[in-house]
């Protein structure tokens, strides 16, 4: 459930614009994503747990402040990125 580093490797290395990338705007939406979604899972066992949910709010809102930042900069990038997380926007 917990994203390992192999995980959190293998989307650094698919978001990549480059060699040596690790924190492009592309790859902290990956990674937010991964953390979204495995929270999400964690929150249909676990439905009374209040602080985790502040968590996830807190990290929607980055990812969020992210895609609009790439949308201003760059609208082809941006939508390749939400087609390919499958993010609805």
């Amino acid at each position: 459930m917990v994203a390992g580093s192999k995980t959190k490797q293998e989307l650094i290395k698919s978001f990549a614009e480059h060699k040596s990338d690790t924190g492009s705007c592309s790859v902290q939406v990956a990674l937010l994503t991964n953390r979204i979604n495995n929270l999400t899972e964690h929150f249909k066992a676990h439905k009374k747990d209040y602080n985790s949910r502040v968590g996830l709010l807190r990290l929607v809102s980055q990812r969020k402040r992210l895609l609009e930042y790439l949308k201003r900069e760059d609208t082809g990038k941006y939508r390749e990125l939400v087609d390919k997380l499958k993010i609805k926007k």
